[in-house]
């Protein structure tokens, strides 16, 4: 049995030393060599001269030819790796390379009328595919002998097999691919934020389960935002498969990333490690070009809509946890650093002695937010935990964030429930409220914050629980938002910065935290649903109601004793 690994455990010291990311030589060197040979031959007409892959591209490009084409087992006619996974950099040549490999798979196939795809999430994303591919066939008379291109349907047909390389958009064509063999998905970055894209992506490359030569090849740069859906998945999977912490031989990752200690010391800000992420530094990708733009951004003198967290995303494949655009809220620098790991809402009860809960949002097509706040007995640290409730009708009308929203549903545990009937949101908030009371922790008055214009429904459901409302002496309490809130969206930044406040690092307030763009209004700071656009906030404003009441300094309340629990009271004598 012929035996392999996937797994790159060095590829730090790979990568700062610019050495391959595949950690093994060709399976089937033969394969791989007469593929690297067609593959070396196809000519890139929009570099000066129009020379060849042989003449123009770096190893790296050549050894991730040789690990696909070098995966086939011409005895069995099953390739042995079939799943590929390039992180990138932008500008290295990622599309042209793709409409290079997709062709020469077009020419090394042998099953007659067998489908090869490349599928883009946009139709200027499959021209940048597609019009390489046609020129590398314009450009080389025995091809274009061989090949009949389409232009208008972006197809490219081998004449004498009738195997046809398609270049699907998918924003604008139906994506069946069930009986294609090869498959190479561009952009997968831009499919994550796609709803549905999991079920297409599966649809699409089910051809494989009867075609065991076939290849799936996933090509990204770094998303814009903070990764999501089908992206975020496979991202992870591919780490976990190159540290080793899953085995998978038929899986093979190659990500350009700097190592995450080098990030955090700011090393991938130094113009000498830019070669780490951008393999074809000094031939698609130009240093001088990178140094320039970066000193532009690091001043603050971007063209109008630059970000500098893009750039680094783009340009350096550096991940965005938190989208640190220049108006941010100031607490967001400081978010990421104060997690609390393992903290529940459980811990949260045992550890304090009071507990304030803020609740924002629960429209059918809204999120509904809830944040509780508890102070850290002894040491009056503050500790911060959150869930939101979400109904399916908010996966039809926001389906920019419908991705997201699934992702936070998967986690363990779930830190969004969709509601499976309308009224579940409410009897679930109002489950934890009485939680939290039977803790003996909810302050009597002032112990839940909601929005002065917020739910009515909510309002009746925590009235039904016997919870009062401020007017009635109880403890549901209307708070002012926009800049009434102008306190502690400073002071509960400042308790994130001195290490005062703690949470439980779940992503739903991450992404919500990295969502909320501070304003100025007047002299006071805001943050509002209108300036944050379509992005939710809902759990971050339920934090902000519950620390506006943790800030009044509130007591757990007491309620009455009874003489007759005190051990020591007696009636004799009296």
């Amino acid at each position: 049995m012929r035996k392999w690994s996937t797994a790159c455990p060095d590829w730090r010291e790979r990568i700062v030393e610019g050495r391959s990311l595949i950690p093994f030589d060709p399976l089937f060197p033969d394969e791989a060599e007469a593929a690297l040979s067609v593959f070396k031959s196809l000519r890139v007409v929009d570099i000066a001269g129009s020379p060849t892959f042989g003449e123009c591209s770096d190893e790296w490009v050549f050894g991730f030819v040789r690990a696909i084409f070098g995966a086939y087992d011409h005895g069995t006619a099953e390739r042995l790796i079939e799943e590929f996974f390039l992180l990138i950099s932008k500008k290295n040549t990622k599309s042209t390379i793709a409409a290079g490999i997709m062709l020469t798979a077009l020419i090394r196939n042998w099953r007659l009328s067998a489908e090869l795809n490349i599928l883009a999430p946009t139709i200027e994303i499959a021209k940048n595919s597609f019009e390489p591919a046609r020129d590398m066939v314009y450009a080389d008379p025995e091809l274009l002998d061989l090949m009949h291109v389409q232009e208008n349907v972006r197809t490219i047909r081998h004449r004498r097999t009738n195997a046809v390389l398609k270049i699907v958009a998918a924003d604008s064509e139906t994506v069946g691919g069930k009986k294609a063999a090869f498959v190479l998905v561009d952009e997968l970055w831009m499919f994550g934020k796609r709803d549905g894209a999991g079920a297409m992506l599966q649809e699409a490359t089910g051809g494989l389960a009867s075609r065991p030569e076939g290849f799936v090849i996933y090509l990204s740069t770094q998303s814009d935002e903070p990764p999501v859906g089908v992206f975020k998945e496979k991202l992870e999977y591919a780490r976990d498969v190159r540290d080793g912490v899953i085995e998978d031989p038929r899986f093979l990752p190659v990500i350009y990333e700097h190592p995450q200690e080098m990030i955090e010391a700011e090393e991938h800000l130094d113009p000498k490690t830019f070669y780490m992420t951008n393999p074809n530094l000094g031939r698609s990708v130009r240093q001088s070009w990178l140094e320039n733009k970066l000193r532009q951004l690091l001043r603050g003198e971007g063209e109008e809509g630059e970000d500098l967290q893009t750039f680094l995303a783009k340009h350096l494949n550096v991940e965005i946890g938190l989208r640190n655009r220049r108006d941010r809220w100031s607490g967001t620098d400081y978010w990421e650093a104060a997690v609390e790991p393992g903290l529940t809402l459980e811990s949260l009860l045992e550890r304090c002695e009071v507990a304030t809960i803020g609740i924002d949002g629960g429209g059918l097509d809204d999120l509904l937010g809830l944040t509780v706040v508890g102070r850290e007995k002894e040491t009056r640290h503050w500790l911060v935990w959150s869930k939101a409730w979400a109904h399916p009708i908010v996966l039809k009308r926001r389906k920019e964030i419908a991705e997201q929203l699934r992702d936070f549903a998967k986690a363990e545990p779930p830190e969004l429930v969709f509601c499976q009937k309308p009224t579940q949101d409410l009897e679930e908030v109002v489950a934890i409220c009485c939680q939290v009371r039977d803790a003996g922790l909810l302050p009597e008055k002032e112990g839940i914050g909601v929005d002065k214009l917020g739910l009515p429904a909510l309002v009746d459901a925590l009235i039904a629980a016997e919870f009062q409302t401020d007017a009635n002496g109880g403890t549901i309490t209307g708070i002012g938002q926009g800049g009434f809130l102008n306190d502690v969206i400073v002071g509960v930044a400042r308790k994130l910065a001195d290490g005062t406040l703690k949470h439980a690092g779940q992503a739903l307030m991450t992404w919500a935290v990295g969502n909320a763009k501070e304003i100025l209004k007047g002299s006071a700071r805001a943050i509002t649903k209108q300036t944050s656009g379509t992005a939710k906030i809902d759990p971050f404003i339920a934090m902000l109601n519950a620390a506006k009441l943790m800030s009044r300094n509130p007591a757990a309340f007491a309620p009455p004793t009874s003489p007759w629990d005190d051990p020591n009271f007696s009636l004799v004598g009296a």
